[in-house]
């Protein structure tokens, strides 16, 4: 009898943040008794746990409240600014009303109080799970579309460029298209000429400073050839 294919499921991909050796060990081994559950990453502080997370984009992160270097809340900030869609369980010795309203007002969607059960971990890490799947699935329509809006956009410039419109329409979207890092060099030129036929020298000085700025960031990061 033939069997149907079942594909492996992708393992849930963990970091775990705590300046105490014994939690971050108890947090692992209680993590291996999770069915499809991986530890990918472990940190003993607050920079380490960004520059972790940043390297290996966890799903979910397990962070202590109170680290040396920094603490627990302002690491899932800068983590979330690097990857939105990375879910965050905040670990902490006690309830705090305060900090917990913190916690979830930054996107933080559990709070576990130190000593925690195997159960609770579990059933927080299925709820953040859940989450972040929901978040990626939001993402994904999101930039399907933005690369659709992208894509009509596009097409409408090159139609404006070849007839060189410059009224109010054609102005609003070269600058829908600039607002794109990526976008190309040459709509930059046609919108800058497009100001300069209009005479509006303030919005032209913005551009010409957005341009030197993101020329400066590529040249940071060994994007940009002099």
């Amino acid at each position: 009898m033939q069997q149907t294919y079942v594909p492996p499921k992708n393992k849930l991909r963990i970091l775990i943040a705590d300046d105490v050796q014994e939690t971050r060990r108890n947090t692992r081994l209680m993590l291996a008794t999770i069915d499809d559950v991986e530890v990918v990453a472990i940190a003993s502080n607050g920079i380490q746990a960004v520059q972790l997370a940043k390297e290996h984009h966890p799903d979910i992160v397990l962070l202590d409240i109170n680290m040396p270097e920094l603490d627990g809340l302002s690491a899932f900030r800068r983590i979330a600014q690097i990857h939105p869609d990375t879910g965050c369980i905040i670990i902490s010795a006690e309830k705090d009303t305060t900090t917990l309203r913190t916690a979830m007002s930054i996107g933080v969607q559990e709070y576990l109080i130190k000593p925690f059960t195997i159960d609770e971990l579990e059933v927080a890490v299925t709820r953040v799970r859940e989450r972040v799947q929901q978040t990626r699935k939001k993402i994904a329509q999101m930039e399907s579309l933005n690369r659709k809006n992208e894509a009509y956009l596009t097409q409408l410039a090159g139609e404006y460029a070849k007839t060189r419109r410059t009224d109010d329409k054609a102005m609003q979207v070269f600058e829908q298209l600039v607002e794109n890092p990526q976008c190309e060099a040459r709509w930059l030129q046609t919108l800058a000429m497009i100001y300069i036929v209009r005479q509006q020298w303030g919005r032209l000085k913005i551009l010409a400073e957005t341009v030197e700025q993101r020329t400066k960031n590529q040249s940071k990061q060994g994007g940009f050839v002099a």
